[in-house]
């Protein structure tokens, strides 16, 4: 992928993924791999992401400008539970909820910390870290790597007072 930018190829997968039915949630280049996250409301069967997987690749060989050169991979995913968090839209959309982030070597204070994402704006993001009762600011370019954190004990025991709720019912 010689000279695409990210944002060129999103050009190109953009309309695919909204033709599809589906929203692109995120496109990625990592070496000779395409990696392109998408979701739709009501969520995604292996039919739906192979037919998206199938419009992509027409697109991108369609595109010798956009597409990687020679032989690359292309791979279709949901967000999943935990979701990775890239672009200032990510951010955006989970504000309120517990994540769990890396700095970049050199920023301030610890490099790993999770915590609840307070708010975010075009600069950064603020969050309350977990263990502490301050709030911490960071810009985009301050985070390395950060990701939505699933509470998997919450669910199981929504999952059983629903369970229990219903056989009281029957």
């Amino acid at each position: 992928m010689q000279g695409a930018t990210e944002q060129e190829l999103e050009s190109v997968v953009a309309p695919v993924c909204a033709s599809c039915g589906v929203v692109l949630v995120d496109v990625e280049r990592r070496a000779s791999t395409v990696l392109v996250t998408v979701e739709r409301s009501g969520g995604l069967d292996l039919d739906a992401l192979a037919q998206v997987s199938r419009d992509l690749s027409s697109a991108l060989d369609a595109r010798d400008d956009v597409a990687p050169k020679g032989r690359y991979e292309l791979e279709v995913t949901t967000p999943g539970l935990e979701r990775r968090l890239r672009r200032p839209a990510h951010f955006h959309a989970v504000v309120g909820e517990r994540l769990s982030l890396r700095t970049v070597a050199g920023t301030p204070g610890p490099r790993r910390f999770d915590g609840t994402l307070m708010s975010s704006d075009e600069e950064g993001v603020d969050i309350q870290v977990s263990g502490a009762d301050s709030t911490r600011r960071l810009s985009y370019s301050d985070i390395d790597r950060a990701h939505t954190v699933f509470d998997w004990g919450a669910s199981l025991r929504a999952a059983k007072t629903r369970e229990a709720k219903e056989k009281a019912s029957t």
